[in-house]
């Protein structure tokens, strides 16, 4: 490798996560700031992200979430993503309502103990675990402290002839970053499932720029996307708009808005984001998005 390369980016890199968001800003604080909904693409900044916009779940015990994407009609339609946050001791033996509902849990603080199909997986920071339909599974906040965690849902489009794809936990420190073509190595995504794998009908990946990396091209595709943004900073192009965005921003798009990424030179850490997509299915042509059979 030339001398003057990039490291590639490793596990020895300083991966951190968001602290929870919460609280309710002084009277003397007048409205403002970056949140935007538009008719392709919602930017959800960390500080609207309070404690009156919180959701509570039935079957949820010292729980509350913040309800950061659900399926709206005629904007982005394919899924849920929700940041969670449980109180010691609290969780669910009875989590998810949706028996067709498949879904991915990431910790980013705190400690839980994960049961999938009588199986006890403790997992902390970075724990990573993929829920297919169907599958029995409680969790719990374990530890002295709150733990917190993003649970993106989707229905399961099953396929005749192609098995459901089994539950598997993982982390992210244990599945090494992939780096992108021709960048030198300032762009890898995290791929926690073959995208090869037609069982699977989404990926939620990790996507991660060292400093100075840039998706170099507005990336305009049928994917709808939830980007949680895990560390650092960037400018971010949302259709035909740059928006600076941070650790614990969400951004939220719909299939084909243009996008694209720059990360400044100076600094010193990685910009990473958790990153949702919709995969590996026809496109439903009926009324209401329903397929029908042959």
């Amino acid at each position: 490798m030339p001398a003057d390369s990039p490291t590639p980016l490793s596990h020895a890199d300083d991966f951190t996560y968001p602290a929870t968001p919460g609280g309710l800003p002084p009277q003397s604080q007048r409205a403002g700031g970056s949140a935007i909904f538009t008719e392709a693409y919602a930017v959800i900044p960390k500080g609207v992200m309070t404690d009156i916009v919180t959701s509570f779940f039935p079957a949820w015990e010292g729980t509350r979430a913040w309800v950061l994407a659900r399926p709206l009609t005629g904007f982005s339609e394919t899924f849920s993503h929700y940041l969670m946050e449980v109180a010691p001791g609290g969780g669910s033996e009875a989590p998810e309502p949706d028996s067709n509902a498949e879904a991915v849990i990431f910790i980013t603080s705190g400690a839980v103990t994960l049961t999938i199909d009588g199986t006890a997986y403790d997992m902390g920071a970075g724990g990573y675990a993929f829920l297919p339909p169907g599958c029995q599974w409680t969790l719990r906040a374990a530890g002295d402290a709150p733990a917190a965690f993003h649970w993106v849902r989707k229905h399961y489009q099953a396929v005749e002839g192609v098995e459901t794809p089994p539950a598997f936990v993982t982390s992210d420190a244990e599945v090494a970053p992939t780096p992108m073509p021709d960048c030198d190595g300032k762009w890898a995504t995290t791929r926690f499932v073959d995208p090869g794998d037609l069982r699977h009908d989404m990926h939620v990946n990790i996507v991660t720029f060292r400093p100075g990396g840039r998706i170099p091209f507005p990336e305009t595709h049928v994917m709808e996307h939830g980007l949680f943004i895990l560390q650092g900073r960037a400018s971010y192009l949302l259709n035909r708009d740059w928006v600076d965005v941070e650790a614990g921003d969400f951004l939220w798009l719909r299939a084909f808005c243009p996008q694209a990424c720059d990360t400044d030179a100076a600094d010193r850490e990685p910009f990473r984001y958790l990153l949702y997509k919709d995969v590996n299915r026809h496109m439903p042509l009926s009324p209401g998005g329903v397929m029908r059979a042959r």
